[in-house]
């Protein structure tokens, strides 16, 4: 189910690129952030911490309103108090508002919806007619609210420091019911803003 979100998602936003060039904007990047999170507690992990590899795209198609799509998946493996092996995976499709600002920035906000997805990795082999796995995942609905700025190095080419808050629904494996998300974006547009 999630995969399939996921893959719709790209797919429809894939298929926009060759309208983007007749509307106003089509933004795609990739970056690197991380989480800040609630601290662990006695009962509970923070998810927070380590280094997360972001994608981002946009398609603002009416007066720099659009939809967008996020996805941070963290880079390298963190272990559950201590133990158990697991990998958090954020991803999002967003309302986008995208005001430029002057000639070479421009805000970025966004609200959406998404889903925290956690890989758990276990010494256990679980196999089925198809395939075999060790991994065992938890997903959380989860609400994100976002604010960027774009700076344009080129016409085209932008750096984007970014925030996103996520409020995640029973999200019971770790401390809080919250996270935000830091980074840095470097992207390209397929218009820039004149």
């Amino acid at each position: 189910m999630k995969k399939s979100l996921v893959l719709a998602a790209v797919v429809c936003l894939m298929l926009l690129t060759g309208v983007a060039a007749h509307a106003q904007q089509f933004d795609m990047g990739a970056g690197i952030s991380t989480i800040v999170a609630p601290a662990s507690t006695a009962n509970a992990q923070t998810v927070g911490g380590g280094a997360y590899y972001d994608f981002g795209m946009d398609f603002l198609f009416y007066h720099n309103v659009g939809v967008g799509f996020n996805a941070a998946i963290r880079a390298s493996e963190n272990l559950l108090e201590g133990v158990q092996p697991f990998r958090p995976f954020f991803y999002d499709v967003d309302a986008v508002y995208a005001p430029p600002i002057g000639k070479r920035a421009q805000a970025v906000l966004s609200a959406g919806i998404g889903a925290e997805s956690i890989h758990f990795y276990t010494p256990i082999v679980t196999c089925s007619l198809i395939s075999c796995t060790n991994v065992v995942t938890s997903n959380h609905f989860l609400g994100q609210f976002g604010a960027g700025f774009r700076f344009y190095a080129t016409p085209r080419i932008f750096v984007q420091p970014q925030a996103s808050f996520y409020l995640i629904h029973n999200n019971v494996e770790f401390s809080g019911s919250h996270a935000t998300r830091l980074g840095v974006t470097i992207g390209y547009s397929f218009r820039n803003q004149e």
